[in-house]
């Protein structure tokens, strides 16, 4: 029996929140965008919570919000980009359901952050440099890290939304479980 979650992991801009409502009213399960959680329940932005408490505060808090958003079942989970850093996130991740990750180039992560109008005030800066760099930057980072915990890859620079949710469907429908992982693995995949 596949598990009752299927969290979506992947950088900025790869299509998590708007893949993960299309994957939540197929299976007709409930659908939670963890930075949303996280900032409802400390009641200000993102951007407040790194002005206030750093990323270290941020991180704290964004540990607490997939925790909760864990416990629960028939749930589709958009995380942060940045979700993947620490151990215990990943374990935690690894362990609570199938973890799909949304591949994106940071040319194509870069365009869609730049036509979000809610970039600039809710995702802080995370390097210095800032900007096209970082993108590019924190995908060549993070990448290794989405690889080791995705039961499925899917290329989100090539496809539509729709296609992305309709593949990752397929993969749960097929029973896709980390037992049966042999690498992150999809009809798309990519690096």
């Amino acid at each position: 029996m596949n598990p009752e979650r299927i969290i979506l992991i992947g950088y900025r801009g790869s299509g998590k929140t708007t893949v993960g409502r299309l994957l939540a009213q197929k299976l007709g399960w409930e659908f939670a965008d963890a930075d949303d959680h996280l900032e409802g329940v400390a009641g200000k932005s993102i951007a407040e919570i790194f002005k206030a408490e750093g990323e270290t505060g941020f991180r704290n808090r964004e540990s607490a919000a997939l925790a909760d958003l864990c416990q629960r079942s028939r749930l589709v989970i958009a995380t942060g980009g940045g979700a993947i850093l620490r151990p215990a996130n990943r374990d935690l991740l690894r362990s609570a359901g199938v973890v799909a990750w949304l591949a994106t180039n940071p040319e194509t992560s870069w365009k869609r952050l730049q036509g979000d109008p809610t970039t600039a005030s809710r995702r802080p800066n995370l390097t210095p440099a800032g900007g096209f760099e970082e993108v590019q930057n924190l995908i060549a980072a993070r990448t290794p890290l989405y690889r080791e915990l995705a039961h499925f890859c899917a290329d989100t620079d090539a496809q539509s939304p729709e296609e992305v949710a309709a593949a990752i469907l397929n993969a749960w429908n097929c029973g896709l479980t980390r037992s049966s992982r042999s690498g992150a693995s999809g009809s798309s995949s990519s690096d």
